[in-house]
């Protein structure tokens, strides 16, 4: 006579249960919110960039001065600079009065130094040009180090 399986499970060895291996599967969502978390954006920045309208990004101060400030990138030109009527105003003296601009075509941003003394760095380079900026792109206007995030709307879906 066969023994029964115990725990639903044959004697053949490759179907053996093995807690330490088990395999959990999760959605898409799930995998998005772990990214975030491990690219450093909190649950509150994940809904604030989740909720950016479509032709529009974001710039979150990740160091520097202000961290955690928050920019809202909506039009087809923001000047970022130490002068008070600055669109973003980033108040340190390592920062120009006009030091840098994100420009806006369409769904697509850029941004380009703006003749500063200290520089525009993207990525650690400094930039000499118009440079694309893609979500996640990390880029320094004097001591601020911002990270760019574009809206949920415009990026190419996963298939």
């Amino acid at each position: 006579m066969a023994e029964a399986p115990q725990n639903g499970r044959t004697g053949d060895e490759s179907t053996e249960y093995r807690p330490h291996e088990t395999t959990v599967h999760y959605g898409p969502e799930f995998a998005a919110q772990l990214a975030a978390m491990e690219a450093g954006i909190s649950p509150e920045e994940l809904e604030v960039i989740a909720a950016l309208p479509a032709s529009s990004g974001l710039l979150i101060v990740r160091r520097g001065p202000n961290t955690g400030a928050r920019f809202l990138l909506d039009s087809d030109v923001t000047v970022a600079g130490r002068h008070p009527d600055a669109d973003i105003f980033l108040d340190d003296v390592t920062v120009s009065r006009k030091h840098a601009s994100f420009l806006r075509h369409g769904s697509q941003f850029s941004m380009r130094d703006l003749g500063s003394l200290n520089g525009t760095f993207m990525a650690g380079e400094r930039i000499e040009e118009t440079v694309p900026l893609v979500d996640g792109s990390e880029v320094q206007v004097g001591k601020f180090h911002l990270t760019f995030y574009a809206s949920r709307h415009d990026l190419p879906s996963s298939a």
